[in-house]
């Protein structure tokens, strides 16, 4: 996950442009990005922790299921031209949420914002799991103690990782990460083919059929798939820093394409790897006596360490704007950030299950996000409710069956976890 979410991402996170960093901030919008550097943006934006995942998804839902993969992302790639269109209506649209707001007032703000954070906020809990999950792996005897308590396995790697992570929330700007959060797709080009070579020449090979379809578990799968494309709120970061805003469909397209290919063929050689014992990450399956495992594992790792920070800071800015102006000092911030990062930790430490978050996640928020919001305030902003025609059909459709996907798919992965408690 995302990540990633990762993957996963915020209009607010900030983004590698020409020669500034980009965010979602109006007086901080840069209108030089070129063709490729939006590309290289979107692509980061997109693609984060769901190129662990989608060999489990695969697994889960069986082969039938590419179809869903390859539908959510045609739905997710219409709705982020959705998007472009509000905007295009309206010049004073500088964020996701003020989407919400021209089309539903501060109500409709109140409903994208919740969203958004809540989507950031869980998808930082699956940094950490993700983290402690991978390390345990490579540790599984590492432990400390302190006075009469032991630490051990993967809340320990949580806690080391937390650490780790704590110093980076302290910056005020984070600029360098958002640079070293670009390198995101060249991480998971790597993770690609550290898998694929240990699959091809360190013995692991192709041995799993697979099955065709499994249908209980269908709705897990359409949730982790649509957890791939939640990055829809830095959409309008992306349109704004663009120097010609009319190639941003192309921008989109491009983006979708290039990460949906990757998506598949990650879950396809996975799931013939590994069958349906495919872990929640695959690294977890990956034998530890390779390099090229190695590698993919400690690339892995990169993810958390460079993107919490990202992830975290929107949260963070909107908690400090609640405090009263006389509490706005530098202390107060770096004790914000801390307890953002403890109450992650005690999550994560608590819900220790990366698969089932990360399902919730795409059913519950990435489904809302990514769908139904655009779809929703298309129609309103547009006006084309009042038109009946074909698009008015189309979208209609789309949030019908967005719903239908997110109660089925939160269901199935609220269960999951109560069941794994």
């Amino acid at each position: 996950m995302s990540e990633k979410h990762s993957n996963n991402s915020a209009s607010n996170v900030p983004l590698l442009a020409d020669h500034k960093t980009i965010t979602s901030h109006p007086s901080a919008q840069d209108t030089t990005v070129s063709f490729f550097r939006t590309c290289l943006n979107g692509l980061n934006a997109i693609t984060g922790v769901g190129i662990l995942s989608v060999p489990y998804a695969l697994a889960s839902g069986g082969w039938l299921s590419l179809v869903l993969l390859f539908g959510i992302a045609t739905a997710a790639f219409y709705t982020g031209t959705l998007i472009k269109r509000c905007m295009d209506m309206n010049t004073n649209i500088k964020t996701y949420p003020d989407i919400g707001e021209l089309a539903f007032g501060k109500t409709g703000r109140l409903i994208v914002s919740v969203s958004m954070y809540t989507e950031l906020y869980l998808v930082s809990i699956g940094f950490l799991i993700l983290g402690g999950d991978n390390l345990s792996n490579l540790f599984p005897n590492a432990k400390v103690s302190i006075a009469a308590l032991t630490i051990a396995g993967k809340q320990f790697f949580v806690i080391l990782v937390s650490l780790i992570i704590l110093p980076t929330v302290w910056l005020d700007n984070l600029s360098l990460l958002s640079y070293v959060s670009a390198s995101g797709v060249f991480a998971s080009l790597l993770i690609i083919l550290s898998i694929t070579w240990t699959a091809t020449f360190d013995g692991v090979g192709f041995h799993h059929k697979g099955t065709l379809v499994h249908w209980n578990a269908l709705p897990t799968a359409v949730s982790l798939y649509a957890f791939c494309y939640c990055a829809h709120p830095v959409f309008p970061t992306l349109y704004n820093s663009m120097t010609n805003k009319h190639h941003f469909t192309n921008v989109l397209l491009g983006c979708f394409l290039l990460t949906t290919a990757g998506y598949a063929y990650m879950a396809i050689i996975g799931y013939l790897m590994f069958g349906d014992e495919v872990e929640s990450q695959v690294t977890l399956n990956l034998p530890l006596n390779k390099v090229s495992s190695k590698l993919a594992i400690y690339t892995t790792l990169v993810n958390p360490i460079s993107k919490f920070a990202l992830m975290a800071t929107p949260i963070t800015s909107a908690l400090k704007d609640l405090l009263p102006r006389r509490y706005k000092n530098r202390l107060t911030s770096i004790l914000v950030s801390t307890v953002l990062v403890m109450s992650t930790t005690i999550v994560a430490l608590a819900v220790p299950f990366f698969g089932s978050l990360m399902s919730l996640v795409g059913a519950f928020l990435s489904v809302t996000a990514s769908i139904l919001l655009p779809c929703l305030c298309y129609l309103k902003i547009s006006g084309t409710y009042r038109n009946f025609g074909c698009e008015i059909v189309a979208v209609v459709i789309l949030i019908m069956v967005a719903l239908a996907m997110a109660i089925s798919g939160t269901y199935t992965s609220l269960k999951e976890i109560v069941h794994q408690l």
